[in-house]
Formats: structure tokens, C-alpha cells, sequence
């Protein structure tokens, strides 16, 4: 993929990022990625972390080296972007107790406890954090945003990556996308 813009995958922590990540690299973007994070119980496939983007507000200069590549970098980062380039962002949504689920499991592993008023806590501040989030990006004349369900991602993954090609305009290994979500990794699923 030849392009000016940079893709951004986006969203909650735990809500389908990685995955995306994959896809993107399985269908022929260059993604930025070091790999300091390894893969582990809760991302078996690895996280596609890039660390320069945690202190992008202090240190823009990884950019120059992004366009036409992807990265991964959770929503709260978003507004350290700065004007100059374009950005494409893949806004994963996952259901909130979902991702909450996730996390819990995560932090146990870890030998961390969450109390369920915490969970509660942590799942008001996620939707008001992202509606907030969702306007801004829709007055940022910079971005543009396509946001991807992670249930349906996960249960028609031919479909979104077509989604997903069409949005980043075109040329995409669709089958080879498709072929790189697995479901057996959707292990917190809401009724």
C-alpha cells in the first residue's frame, strides 16, 4: 500500500486491536510494531505496541517514518496527533463489559483484584471517554474514521476486511486478512 496517509487502529484497551493489527499486516500494510511487548496468555498472537506513540505530544518526530503504514495506538492518544499529516483511524468498539471482562482476567493473572464497583466505575468513565472521543474525531479535519465491530469482525471477518480494503483505498489481501482472525481468541463474550 502505497499512500500519504498513516492508519491508525484504535480503541479500548482489549477491544480488538491486535487483531486488527494482524489483519492490517496480513493483507500488506507495513506496520509499525517493536515487538519489546512479547506475546503472552492474553495476546497469544502479540500486541503491536509501538512505543514512541506513548509520548507522541512530546515527541512527534516517529511520523515522518508513517505514512502508509499502520500503528496502534490506544484512543486517549488520538488527541496528541498532530495536524501536518492524515490519519485513517480503524475505531475498534467492543462491547464495555466485554472489555472489562478482559481486563479483569488480565489483571488476576497478574495478582490484581477488581471490585465490581471499580468495574461499574471503569465502564461509565469508557462510554463518556469515547463519546467524547467520537466527537472530536468527527471535527478533526485530518481524520477520517471508519469503526469496526469487534463481534463483527470476529463472525464475518470476509465482509469488514472488504470494509476495511474499500476504506484504505483498495488493494488489500482481503482473503489473507480474513484469514488471520481467529475466533477461538473471542474467550469474553457477553450473551
Amino acid at each position: 500500500m502505497k499512500s500519504d496517509f498513516i492508519v491508525i487502529v484504535s480503541g479500548l484497551p482489549r477491544s480488538g486491536t491486535s487483531m486488527m493489527m494482524r489483519a492490517l499486516e496480513a493483507g500488506g500494510i507495513p506496520i509499525l510494531a517493536d515487538h519489546i511487548r512479547k506475546p503472552d496468555e492474553d495476546n497469544p498472537r502479540g500486541y503491536y505496541e509501538f512505543e514512541p506513540v506513548k509520548k507522541t505530544k512530546e515527541d512527534p518526530s516517529w511520523l515522518q517514518h508513517a505514512p502508509g503504514k499502520a500503528v496502534k495506538m490506544v484512543y486517549r492518544l488520538l488527541y496528541d496527533l498532530p495536524a501536518g499529516y492524515q490519519y485513517r483511524v480503524l475505531f475498534m468498539q467492543r462491547d464495555v463489559q466485554e472489555v472489562l471482562a478482559s481486563q479483569r482476567k488480565m489483571l488476576l493473572r497478574a495478582g490484581k483484584t477488581v471490585t465490581p464497583e471499580e468495574d461499574t466505575q471503569m465502564a461509565v468513565l469508557f462510554e463518556s471517554e469515547l463519546a467524547r472521543c467520537r466527537q472530536w474525531l468527527a471535527r478533526q479535519p485530518y481524520f477520517s474514521v471508519f469503526y469496526i465491530d469487534y463481534r463483527a469482525m470476529i463472525e464475518n471477518p470476509l465482509a469488514q476486511c472488504r470494509q476495511i480494503s474499500d476504506f484504505l483505498g483498495g488493494g488489500l489481501n482481503i482473503q489473507a486478512m480474513a484469514a488471520s482472525v481467529d475466533p477461538t481468541l473471542y474467550r469474553n463474550r457477553s450473551s
